[in-house]
């Protein structure tokens, strides 16, 4: 008798349950049918289905059984969205999203899909980095009276704690590897966000638009729900 296959993977389908959000899948690494079938348990489950760093032409693969599936070419995010969205969107936080420059934008991407996968439509402001940095007080309008703002930045990492410095609520700093030699890969923009002094600054890894972002969809519900309670 031969033995029966076993797959190379286990859901963890209670995760929303404990945690407010479900399981997100990494999709470096794994195959197009591996995806598939992730998903359809994800599916099954009635839960909404993010998938990271996924090239296109898996993204075409799933095309087929998951003809509903949006892909962000750029983010290189797969969503699915099989829950019942919220009545009022307005009610699930709000969030903006800000960049240091263009090259930043993927990874900013990444982050506005992992929110939208939260149900939070976050509003975008780009390209003022502290080489112009008389951009950015134009754009306080979307900054302020928000619950949570995350900035990419890349380079000397310079623009989260400008922006700290205009808002009273978290900043979640997003370093990237854009940058010439002495960036170190986004080492020198980790390492300069990490030492900021405005203090509503925290920082998570580099290139870590789902962190960001997801860390950003935390902070909006948790405030959402506060003023919610009675």
């Amino acid at each position: 008798m031969q033995d029966q296959p076993t797959e190379a993977f286990t859901l963890d389908l209670d995760r929303q349950r404990r945690c407010g959000f479900p399981e997100v899948v990494y999709g470096e690494g794994k195959d197009p049918d591996t995806l598939t079938k992730i998903i359809a348990q994800l599916r099954d489950n009635e839960t909404d289905v993010l998938v990271t760093r996924m090239d296109g032409d898996k993204a075409e693969r799933l095309a087929v059984p998951y003809p509903d599936g949006r892909y962000n070419p750029i983010a290189r995010t797969w969503r699915l969205d099989v829950a019942v969205p919220p009545a009022n969107q307005a009610d699930t936080g709000q969030v903006t999203i800000v960049t240091a420059g263009t090259s930043d934008v993927p990874v900013a991407e990444e982050a506005r899909e992992t929110l939208r996968w939260m149900r939070i439509e976050p509003q975008m402001v780009h390209d003022v980095g502290v080489a112009g940095p008389h951009r950015l007080p134009a754009h306080l309008d979307v900054l302020r009276d928000v619950d949570a703002v995350v900035v990419v930045a890349g380079m000397e990492g310079a623009l989260p704690s400008i922006v700290g410095g205009y808002v009273d609520c978290p900043v979640i700093a997003v370093p990237t590897s854009v940058g010439y030699g002495a960036s170190l890969g986004g080492v020198t923009a980790l390492l300069g966000m990490i030492n900021s002094c405005a203090a509503n600054v925290t920082v998570v890894n580099i290139d870590a638009g789902f962190k960001g972002g997801y860390i950003a969809g935390m902070i909006a519900r948790r405030c959402h729900r506060s003023s919610s309670s009675p």
